[in-house]
């Protein structure tokens, strides 16, 4: 399996279904429901929240303009339609909701031992699904404009955590960063748990190369080392869907130790793309 060109991420339906409902209330804001009462109903009050604990979900919701809602939606495409497919969609809906929930919450402890402004936007769970990313694909190549040179995941998301802990110490600037820090605690704390859980630590697959170009996403595998006392398996094949090198990547593995060796992650992540390409056929 195999593309050539810069394409776009393939949509997810639950990445498309939480980017359309969050525009659509953005919309609604800013055209019919213009009171700025109800929007403070719909945010996130830290010192209010036991007044309004709804505020933990609905904020995600509520952006602060176009641009913040763009940027966030944007970020959310790119790296929520990989780690989708790569969970599932009811497993990411969770996700997503749980690092959002998890930026909350920082923000309302912070607020026992600091004042906390009302916060809006869904930066802390688009971080959190950044996060996810950056572990189940740590050597993925991003080229973040203007930056000239392609930055792994793992060191773009630690970038990003360490300037929104020096914002948040220095920078006074009105943006939650210490929900954002949040959130990506919230989803590193997901994984850790989960590889505990298992007995082991969370999968986290064959380094691989993965170009994103602001909005086109492109990879190339490189070669995986052989197992011992077996001949090198030969290189996956290059692509610009991550999706679709994913699905190169696990039956690749299958080929080579069977069905059985599939982890339940991996057995779920075939059956979404299964579901998906039945419902493109009918």
């Amino acid at each position: 399996m195999s593309f050539s060109g810069p394409t776009l991420p393939r949509p997810t339906p639950t990445v498309m279904r939480v980017i359309a409902a969050t525009a659509v209330v953005q919309l609604l804001l800013e055209t019919i429901f213009t009171s700025p009462d109800l929007q403070y109903a719909l945010a996130l009050d830290p010192a209010g929240f036991l007044r309004h604990p709804w505020g933990a979900v609905t904020y995600l919701f509520v952006h602060g303009g176009i641009l913040h809602l763009a940027t966030n939606m944007l970020g959310l495409y790119l790296f929520g339609t990989a780690v989708e497919a790569r969970m599932g969609s009811r497993p990411f809906l969770f996700y997503y909701f749980y690092c959002g929930i998890g930026a909350a919450l920082t923000a309302v402890l912070l607020s026992l031992v600091s004042h906390q402004a009302p916060v809006i936007g869904a930066s802390g769970a688009v971080l959190g699904v950044a996060v996810a990313f950056a572990i189940y694909w740590p050597d993925a190549e991003i080229l973040v404009f203007p930056i000239p040179v392609p930055i792994k995941a793992r060191t773009l998301v630690i970038g990003l955590a360490v300037l929104d802990l020096v914002f948040a110490q220095v920078v006074h600037d009105g943006v939650a960063h210490e929900a954002h820090l949040g959130g990506m605690a919230a989803g590193w704390l997901f994984f850790r748990l989960r590889g505990l859980a298992t007995g082991r630590p969370a999968e986290t697959p064959t380094p691989r190369r993965v170009v994103m170009v602001q909005q086109g996403v492109t990879r190339e595998a490189g070669p995986r080392a052989a197992p011992p006392l077996r001949p090198a398996p030969p290189p996956p094949r290059p692509g610009n869907d991550p999706v679709a090198a994913e699905v190169d990547r696990v039956l690749d593995k299958i080929s080579e130790q069977g069905i059985q060796s599939l982890t339940p992650d991996e057995h779920r992540f075939l059956e979404e793309v299964s579901k998906r390409k039945q419902r493109d056929i009918h």
